[in-house]
C-alpha cells in the first residue's frame, strides 16, 4: 500500500496535479470573489469563511479525473487488480495521495487566503482545522465517482456532475465550523458532525469503490 500511496505522490508532482495547480485555482477564486461583490470588507469577513470552503471544494475538482484514469489507460489498474493487495488498500492510497496533494495544501495555505477577505483572526484556526478534517472526505468521495466514471468519454464533466451532491454535507458542516469560530461562539456540534462525515466516507467508500472497479474492469 505505501507503494501505490508514493508512486501516486510522485506522478502527481511530475504531471501537474500537485498542490500547485489546486492552490493557483484557490487563489484565482478567492481574488475573483472581492472583484465581483465589490470591496465591503464587512460582507466580505461574514462570507469568508463559505467562499474559501467552495474555493477549496471546487480545487479539489481538478484533480479527481487523474486518480484512476491514468493508471486506467496504462494497464496498472488491471495489475493492482491481480495483485496480493486488496482494493480497497488500493483506493485508499489513491485517495490518500490524492488529499496529500490536494486537501492538505489548501488547507495549510486557507489562513493566508483569509486574509485577502477579512476573515477574523479567530477563525483562521477554525477554518484550517475545518478543512483539514473535511477535505478527506472530498478526496475519498472524489475517489468513490472516479470509479463510477472509469473509461467513460469526457468522465471528467460528468464526474464533477455525481459528486457535487456528495459534497454537500461536508461543505455545510465545515464551513460552518468556521463560521462559528471566526466569530467565537459554540461549534462543537457541527465540527463533530464533519468528523463523522468524514470518518463515515472512509470506512465506507474504499469497499463500495472497490466493487465499482472491479465491475469496471471486468
Amino acid at each position: 500500500m505505501r507503494a501505490v500511496l508514493l508512486r501516486d505522490l510522485k506522478l502527481a508532482m511530475r504531471l501537474g496535479g500537485g498542490f500547485g495547480l489546486a492552490i493557483m485555482f484557490f487563489l484565482i477564486v478567492t481574488v475573483l470573489v472581492p472583484l465581483g461583490i465589490g470591496p465591503d470588507l464587512a460582507l466580505l469577513s461574514a462570507i469568508s469563511s463559505g467562499i474559501l470552503w467552495v474555493g477549496a471544494l471546487l480545487a479539489c475538482l481538478l484533480s479527481l479525473d487523474r486518480i484512476l484514469s491514468l493508471d486506467y489507460e496504462d494497464g496498472t489498474l488491471d495489475h493492482l487488480a491481480i495483485s496480493p493487495l486488496p482494493l480497497e488498500n488500493v483506493i485508499l492510497a489513491k485517495a490518500t495521495a490524492h488529499w496529500l496533494t490536494t486537501g492538505l495544501p489548501l488547507g495549510l495555505a486557507s489562513p493566508l487566503l483569509g486574509l485577502m477577505l477579512g476573515l477574523p483572526l479567530e477563525g483562521f484556526f477554525w477554518l484550517l482545522l475545518s478543512l483539514v478534517f473535511g477535505t478527506p472526505a472530498l478526496s475519498m468521495i472524489g475517489t468513490f465517482g472516479a470509479t463510477l466514471t472509469l473509461g467513460l468519454k469526457r468522465g471528467g464533466l460528468l464526474l464533477s456532475i455525481l459528486v457535487l451532491p456528495l459534497y454537500v454535507p461536508t461543505l455545510i458542516f465545515g464551513a460552518e465550523v468556521a463560521r462559528r469560530g471566526s466569530i467565537g461562539i459554540e461549534l462543537q456540534t457541527p465540527l463533530w458532525m464533519l468528523l463523522g462525515v468524514s470518518f463515515g466516507v472512509v470506512a465506507v467508500l474504499p469497499f463500495a469503490s472497490s466493487a465499482v472497479l472491479r465491475i469496471n474492469l471486468r
